[in-house]
């Protein structure tokens, strides 16, 4: 696999479960508890920064 190829595959994919709604308070989406910037970059992320995220979900609250 070559360097640009291998840029270009994610492996780590995104948590959304289909529920696309924004939390008032805590501002974050209540299906897949990431905020709005995390959700519109999540394509140009590569697969460390998603994983830091995805780490970080659990312990968000609504």
């Amino acid at each position: 696999m070559s360097a640009s190829t291998s840029s270009m595959t994610r492996r780590v994919m995104s948590p959304c479960i289909g529920i696309c709604k924004l939390d008032q308070k805590s501002g974050l989406c209540i299906g897949c508890k990431r905020t709005i910037e995390e959700i519109g970059r999540w394509a140009m992320l590569d697969d460390a920064a998603r994983q830091t995220i995805i780490d970080q979900l659990p312990t968000r609250k609504l």
